[in-house]
């Protein structure tokens, strides 16, 4: 497994499980399976309702001595209606309760989104908070202070363009480690890569596969599909490897963190032997003229009428 070193000398795994969509009843088998499989990098949020089972699946792993703590990478995220400041460690608290744990790996904030603090989803603009009103340097300034209180060992953003990252650095004057958005062969996210590495911000891909489990509202009528594409099809033919893990392996073969999510115990071996899958120069740069820029997960559902947020200022494009 191919690693991410941060500055202190922590090790992040290259690929990850992502527990999105990973449901209630269903979870702590995989987490336990995906432990016994090798896997050591899990990334959660408060939001997906499943932390306290992914917690015990943790806690049953390390008493029964499959694993330590020390061997795990545990991901988190603040939600939108906890960006102020005086909200954001009982946030961390409650996480870190339910997945049974002292600190955390790394906390994101989740979204450059603000809701009213008793909204989890909200309906209409009026349950959104505007960014004037909460700014994101000011969630931001809470991380950094959960870090220092050692609640968590590094911190970072998702979702955040290379100007929001810039806004909240030049008013707190610490930038992220990591930066997690949606990247995968169609959004190679090109730009927000080459400024991530010449600041020493790592980059973690979510979406990595096109998340076709993701809920029906969010999928758009003939979209395109990744696992259609001849050239994925092709490269995954000639090596032998499924096309799910050529998508892989191009995440971690360009530097990047990846976290897909799966339920299925074979899928789960694939997906995590694909981090150790090395792509030659010419299938790399034959992937690299895929990209699109098709965002799967387009983020309108948070512009809602009545609200400030826009398509245009929540990617910033």
């Amino acid at each position: 497994m191919k690693h991410l070193q941060f500055n202190n000398g922590d090790k992040m795994p290259a690929l990850g499980l992502g527990t999105w969509k990973s449901a209630k009843g269903e979870v702590y088998e995989v987490i336990r399976k995906a432990i016994e499989i090798g896997y050591r990098h899990f990334d959660c949020a408060f939001i997906y309702g499943n932390e306290h089972e992914i917690g015990q699946a943790i806690s049953d792993a390390i008493k029964n001595n499959e694993v330590t703590r020390n061997e795990l990478w545990i991901t988190s995220k603040l939600w939108n209606n906890r960006h102020k400041k005086e909200h954001i460690q009982a946030a961390v608290e409650v996480t870190l309760h339910d997945l049974q744990l002292d600190y955390l790996d790394l906390y994101l904030i989740h979204w450059p989104v603000v809701h009213k603090y008793d909204v989890s989803y909200p309906e209409n603009g009026s349950e959104l908070v505007s960014l004037n009103e909460v700014p994101l340097s000011e969630t931001w300034q809470g991380l950094v202070e959960l870090k220092e209180k050692q609640l968590t060992k590094h911190i970072g953003v998702s979702n955040f363009s290379i100007k929001k990252i810039n806004q909240i650095t030049e008013k707190t004057g610490v930038l992220p480690e990591v930066l997690q958005l949606e990247s995968h062969l169609f959004l190679q996210q090109k730009q927000i890569l080459s400024f991530t590495q010449e600041k020493g911000i790592f980059l973690t891909a979510f979406c990595p596969l096109g998340s076709a489990d993701r809920p029906a509202s969010r999928i758009s009528e003939g979209e395109p599909k990744l696992f259609e594409n001849q050239t994925i099809i092709e490269i995954a033919q000639e090596k032998q490897q499924t096309p799910a893990q050529i998508m892989l392996a191009w995440a971690v073969n360009r530097g990047t963190s990846v976290i897909p999510k799966s339920v299925n115990p074979q899928r789960l071996k694939e997906n995590l032997a694909s981090a150790d899958i090395e792509l030659s120069s010419t299938e790399m740069a034959k992937l690299n003229d895929l990209d699109i820029h098709y965002r799967y997960i387009k983020g309108d559902f948070w512009c809602l009428k009545g609200s400030d947020y826009t398509i245009e200022n929540l990617w910033d494009e």
